[in-house]
Protein backbone atom coordinates (compact mmCIF):
# COMPACT_ATOMS: atom_id res chain seq x y z
CA UNK A 1 0.00 0.00 0.00
CA UNK A 2 2.78 2.35 1.11
CA UNK A 3 4.34 1.85 -2.87
CA UNK A 4 1.18 2.13 -4.28
CA UNK A 5 0.05 5.38 -2.36
CA UNK A 6 3.72 7.14 -3.59
CA UNK A 7 3.55 5.76 -6.89
CA UNK A 8 0.76 8.23 -7.14
CA UNK A 9 1.97 10.67 -5.30
CA UNK A 10 4.08 11.25 -8.24
CA UNK A 11 1.22 11.83 -10.58
CA UNK A 12 0.47 15.41 -9.07
CA UNK A 13 2.39 18.33 -8.83
CA UNK A 14 2.25 18.86 -4.96
CA UNK A 15 4.82 18.12 -1.65
CA UNK A 16 2.25 17.71 0.49
CA UNK A 17 3.04 13.74 1.47
CA UNK A 18 6.84 15.79 2.47
CA UNK A 19 8.67 12.29 1.96
CA UNK A 20 10.94 10.64 -0.23
CA UNK A 21 10.98 6.81 -0.93
CA UNK A 22 13.73 4.82 -0.38
CA UNK A 23 13.41 0.63 -1.80
CA UNK A 24 16.24 -1.51 -0.44
CA UNK A 25 17.27 -4.25 -0.82
CA UNK A 26 20.62 -6.85 -2.09
CA UNK A 27 20.19 -6.72 -5.97
CA UNK A 28 18.57 -9.02 -8.42
CA UNK A 29 15.31 -7.97 -7.10
CA UNK A 30 13.94 -6.01 -10.10
CA UNK A 31 13.71 -2.64 -8.07
CA UNK A 32 14.94 -0.96 -10.99
CA UNK A 33 11.98 -1.87 -13.21
CA UNK A 34 9.71 0.53 -11.14
CA UNK A 35 11.30 3.44 -12.41
CA UNK A 36 11.53 2.26 -15.76
CA UNK A 37 7.68 1.75 -15.13
CA UNK A 38 7.32 5.55 -13.67
CA UNK A 39 9.41 6.77 -16.73
CA UNK A 40 6.74 5.09 -19.24
CA UNK A 41 4.16 6.61 -17.18
CA UNK A 42 5.74 10.13 -16.42
CA UNK A 43 7.37 10.68 -19.74
CA UNK A 44 9.71 14.05 -19.49
CA UNK A 45 8.45 14.91 -16.00
CA UNK A 46 10.88 12.21 -14.81
CA UNK A 47 14.09 12.91 -14.13
CA UNK A 48 16.87 10.30 -13.54
CA UNK A 49 19.83 11.79 -11.08
CA UNK A 50 21.82 11.22 -8.01
CA UNK A 51 19.98 12.68 -4.70
CA UNK A 52 24.12 13.48 -3.69
CA UNK A 53 24.09 15.72 -6.72
CA UNK A 54 21.49 17.12 -5.95
CA UNK A 55 22.32 18.46 -2.31
CA UNK A 56 25.86 19.87 -3.34
CA UNK A 57 25.24 21.04 -6.95
CA UNK A 58 23.05 23.93 -7.05
CA UNK A 59 22.15 23.32 -11.05
CA UNK A 60 21.32 19.67 -10.35
CA UNK A 61 18.74 21.30 -8.12
CA UNK A 62 17.31 23.66 -11.12
CA UNK A 63 17.24 20.77 -13.26
CA UNK A 64 14.28 19.20 -11.33
CA UNK A 65 12.12 22.47 -11.68
CA UNK A 66 8.99 21.32 -13.38
CA UNK A 67 9.63 17.83 -12.40
CA UNK A 68 7.54 15.15 -10.85
CA UNK A 69 9.77 12.47 -9.76
CA UNK A 70 13.68 12.66 -9.60
CA UNK A 71 15.10 8.56 -9.57
CA UNK A 72 18.53 7.76 -8.46
CA UNK A 73 19.06 4.21 -9.62
CA UNK A 74 22.34 3.12 -7.82
CA UNK A 75 21.87 5.66 -4.68
CA UNK A 76 25.50 6.27 -3.44
CA UNK A 77 26.16 4.36 0.65
CA UNK A 78 28.32 7.74 1.06
CA UNK A 79 27.14 9.69 3.60
CA UNK A 80 25.84 13.10 2.81
CA UNK A 81 28.05 16.09 4.36
CA UNK A 82 24.78 18.23 4.17
CA UNK A 83 20.97 17.46 4.23
CA UNK A 84 19.69 21.45 3.66
CA UNK A 85 18.97 21.03 0.33
CA UNK A 86 17.14 17.51 0.44
CA UNK A 87 14.83 18.23 3.00
CA UNK A 88 13.82 21.49 1.18
CA UNK A 89 13.08 20.23 -2.04
CA UNK A 90 11.15 17.08 -0.22
CA UNK A 91 9.33 19.83 1.91
CA UNK A 92 9.09 22.45 -0.71
CA UNK A 93 5.94 24.41 -0.11
CA UNK A 94 7.20 27.87 -1.35
CA UNK A 95 9.09 29.13 -4.47
CA UNK A 96 13.41 28.56 -3.82
CA UNK A 97 15.82 30.32 -5.33
CA UNK A 98 17.39 28.42 -8.09
CA UNK A 99 20.67 28.93 -9.90
CA UNK A 100 21.39 27.74 -13.57
CA UNK A 101 24.91 28.12 -14.99
CA UNK A 102 26.17 31.40 -16.49
CA UNK A 103 21.97 32.81 -15.69
CA UNK A 104 20.90 35.35 -12.93
CA UNK A 105 19.54 33.19 -10.16
CA UNK A 106 15.54 32.94 -9.63
CA UNK A 107 13.01 32.10 -7.42
CA UNK A 108 11.23 29.01 -9.10
CA UNK A 109 8.37 26.71 -7.88
CA UNK A 110 9.61 22.95 -6.91
CA UNK A 111 7.59 19.63 -6.52
CA UNK A 112 10.05 17.45 -7.50
CA UNK A 113 9.67 13.81 -5.02
CA UNK A 114 12.87 11.71 -5.06
CA UNK A 115 12.87 7.63 -5.37
CA UNK A 116 16.13 5.69 -4.72
CA UNK A 117 16.93 2.47 -5.56
CA UNK A 118 19.90 1.05 -2.93
CA UNK A 119 21.46 -1.78 -1.04
CA UNK A 120 21.70 0.50 2.27
CA UNK A 121 20.41 3.15 3.78
CA UNK A 122 20.35 7.27 2.95
CA UNK A 123 22.74 8.12 5.55
CA UNK A 124 23.95 11.99 6.46
CA UNK A 125 27.47 12.50 7.65
CA UNK A 126 25.68 15.25 10.68
CA UNK A 127 22.58 14.94 10.06
CA UNK A 128 21.12 12.61 12.87
CA UNK A 129 17.49 14.78 13.48
CA UNK A 130 14.54 13.17 13.76
CA UNK A 131 13.24 15.35 10.81
CA UNK A 132 15.91 13.69 9.00
CA UNK A 133 14.77 10.05 8.76
CA UNK A 134 11.07 11.31 9.32
CA UNK A 135 11.24 12.29 5.35
CA UNK A 136 12.29 8.64 4.70
CA UNK A 137 9.98 5.86 3.74
CA UNK A 138 12.19 3.07 3.29
CA UNK A 139 10.76 -0.45 1.76
CA UNK A 140 12.26 -3.48 1.90
CA UNK A 141 12.79 -5.67 -0.94
CA UNK A 142 12.15 -9.35 -0.64
CA UNK A 143 15.15 -11.20 -1.46
CA UNK A 144 15.63 -12.82 -4.91
CA UNK A 145 14.68 -16.46 -4.43
CA UNK A 146 18.28 -18.90 -5.40
CA UNK A 147 16.04 -20.76 -8.40
CA UNK A 148 14.36 -17.85 -9.95
CA UNK A 149 14.97 -17.03 -13.34
CA UNK A 150 15.16 -12.97 -14.47
CA UNK A 151 12.76 -12.40 -17.24
CA UNK A 152 14.09 -10.33 -19.36
CA UNK A 153 11.26 -8.86 -21.18
CA UNK A 154 9.71 -8.20 -17.54
CA UNK A 155 9.89 -4.24 -18.16
CA UNK A 156 8.38 -4.27 -21.32
CA UNK A 157 5.81 -6.69 -20.37
CA UNK A 158 5.08 -4.02 -17.73
CA UNK A 159 4.99 -0.91 -19.61
CA UNK A 160 2.71 -2.93 -21.82
CA UNK A 161 -0.08 -2.99 -18.90
CA UNK A 162 0.91 0.62 -18.65
CA UNK A 163 -2.92 1.87 -18.24
CA UNK A 164 -3.80 -0.71 -15.66
CA UNK A 165 -0.34 0.38 -13.86
CA UNK A 166 -1.80 3.85 -13.96
CA UNK A 167 -5.10 3.22 -12.54
CA UNK A 168 -3.64 1.10 -9.68
CA UNK A 169 -1.33 4.50 -9.12
CA UNK A 170 -4.39 6.53 -9.26
CA UNK A 171 -6.21 3.96 -6.75
CA UNK A 172 -3.13 4.94 -4.29
CA UNK A 173 -3.05 8.76 -4.79
CA UNK A 174 -7.02 8.75 -3.84
CA UNK A 175 -6.28 7.05 -0.88
CA UNK A 176 -3.46 9.30 0.49
CA UNK A 177 -5.65 12.46 -0.51
CA UNK A 178 -8.36 11.20 1.68
CA UNK A 179 -5.85 10.55 4.59
CA UNK A 180 -4.34 13.74 4.52
CA UNK A 181 -1.65 13.24 2.59
CA UNK A 182 -0.57 10.69 5.64
CA UNK A 183 1.00 7.54 4.26
CA UNK A 184 0.18 3.99 5.22
CA UNK A 185 3.04 2.76 6.79
CA UNK A 186 3.40 -1.31 7.56
CA UNK A 187 5.19 -2.62 11.04
CA UNK A 188 8.13 -3.24 8.89
CA UNK A 189 8.50 0.37 7.29
CA UNK A 190 8.39 1.97 10.92
CA UNK A 191 11.18 -0.43 11.56
CA UNK A 192 13.50 0.40 8.67
CA UNK A 193 13.04 3.83 9.49
CA UNK A 194 13.87 3.08 13.15
CA UNK A 195 16.98 0.72 12.41
CA UNK A 196 18.48 3.52 9.59
CA UNK A 197 18.52 6.01 12.28
CA UNK A 198 20.06 3.34 15.10
CA UNK A 199 22.52 2.56 12.44
CA UNK A 200 23.57 6.14 11.59
CA UNK A 201 25.06 6.51 15.19
CA UNK A 202 27.26 3.39 15.18
CA UNK A 203 30.71 5.23 14.73
CA UNK A 204 29.88 7.03 17.89
CA UNK A 205 28.42 3.95 19.45
CA UNK A 206 31.50 2.26 18.69
CA UNK A 207 33.70 4.96 20.09
CA UNK A 208 32.01 4.81 23.48
CA UNK A 209 32.55 0.95 23.70
CA UNK A 210 34.60 -1.16 25.77
CA UNK A 211 36.69 -4.06 24.97
CA UNK A 212 37.79 -3.26 21.02
CA UNK A 213 39.24 0.47 21.73
CA UNK A 214 39.92 2.65 24.42
CA UNK A 215 40.51 6.44 24.75
CA UNK A 216 44.17 7.35 25.67
CA UNK A 217 45.82 10.83 24.83
CA UNK A 218 49.29 9.11 24.03
CA UNK A 219 48.51 6.12 22.12
CA UNK A 220 47.91 6.16 18.00
CA UNK A 221 46.12 4.08 15.71
CA UNK A 222 46.50 3.82 12.08
CA UNK A 223 43.26 4.30 9.97
CA UNK A 224 43.25 0.96 8.07
CA UNK A 225 43.97 -1.00 11.48
CA UNK A 226 40.93 1.07 13.64
CA UNK A 227 38.72 0.49 10.58
CA UNK A 228 39.05 -3.08 10.55
CA UNK A 229 38.08 -3.08 14.52
CA UNK A 230 35.48 -1.33 13.75
CA UNK A 231 33.89 -3.51 11.19
CA UNK A 232 35.07 -6.32 13.92
CA UNK A 233 32.94 -4.71 16.49
CA UNK A 234 30.09 -4.26 13.87
CA UNK A 235 29.93 -7.57 13.26
CA UNK A 236 29.76 -8.81 16.53
CA UNK A 237 26.88 -6.14 17.20
CA UNK A 238 24.75 -6.81 14.74
CA UNK A 239 25.66 -3.42 12.75
CA UNK A 240 26.02 -2.50 9.42
CA UNK A 241 29.53 -1.07 8.76
CA UNK A 242 29.77 2.71 7.35
CA UNK A 243 32.26 2.73 4.76
CA UNK A 244 35.94 3.63 5.35
CA UNK A 245 35.87 7.57 4.43
CA UNK A 246 32.76 8.32 6.18
CA UNK A 247 34.17 6.96 9.42
CA UNK A 248 36.93 8.83 9.12
CA UNK A 249 35.10 11.91 8.40
CA UNK A 250 33.31 11.60 11.52
CA UNK A 251 36.30 10.68 13.73
CA UNK A 252 37.74 14.53 12.46
CA UNK A 253 34.07 16.22 13.19
CA UNK A 254 33.80 14.64 16.60
CA UNK A 255 37.92 14.90 17.33
CA UNK A 256 37.44 17.62 20.09
CA UNK A 257 34.47 15.62 21.93
CA UNK A 258 36.60 12.50 22.12
CA UNK A 259 40.37 13.95 22.53
CA UNK A 260 41.36 12.78 18.80
CA UNK A 261 43.85 14.28 16.31
CA UNK A 262 44.19 13.27 12.73
CA UNK A 263 47.70 12.48 11.99
CA UNK A 264 48.95 11.68 8.19
CA UNK A 265 52.34 10.23 10.21
CA UNK A 266 51.49 7.51 12.55
CA UNK A 267 53.28 4.51 12.19
CA UNK A 268 51.69 1.40 11.33
CA UNK A 269 53.11 -2.27 12.24
CA UNK A 270 55.26 -2.35 9.41
CA UNK A 271 57.12 1.50 10.23
CA UNK A 272 55.64 2.76 7.51
CA UNK A 273 54.09 6.48 7.86
CA UNK A 274 50.08 6.62 7.26
CA UNK A 275 47.07 7.77 8.03
CA UNK A 276 45.88 7.70 11.32
CA UNK A 277 44.47 9.23 14.94
CA UNK A 278 46.07 9.76 18.09
CA UNK A 279 43.90 9.59 21.49
CA UNK A 280 43.14 5.53 20.44
CA UNK A 281 44.35 2.66 21.80
CA UNK A 282 43.52 -0.98 19.80
CA UNK A 283 42.34 -3.28 22.70
CA UNK A 284 41.90 -6.11 20.79
CA UNK A 285 44.09 -6.64 17.16
CA UNK A 286 42.62 -5.76 13.65
CA UNK A 287 41.64 -8.09 11.40
CA UNK A 288 44.20 -9.35 9.02
CA UNK A 289 42.70 -8.43 5.29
Amino acid sequence: MTLQEYLGYCLIPTNRGQVMMLLKGNGGEGKSRIGVVMQKLLGSNLKNGSIAKVERSPFARADLEHELLMVDDDMKLEALQSTHYLKSLITAEMPMDLERKGEQSYQGRMYVRFLAFSNGDLESLYDHSDGFYRRQLILSVKKKPPNREDDPFLADKLCGEIEGIFLWCLEGLRRLQSNNFRFTESAQTKANREDARREADNVLLFLRSEGYIRLKADSAIPSVALYGIYCMWCSDNAYKPRSARTVSMTLKKHADEFGLEHDNHIQNALGKRVNGFWGIEALVAPPVV
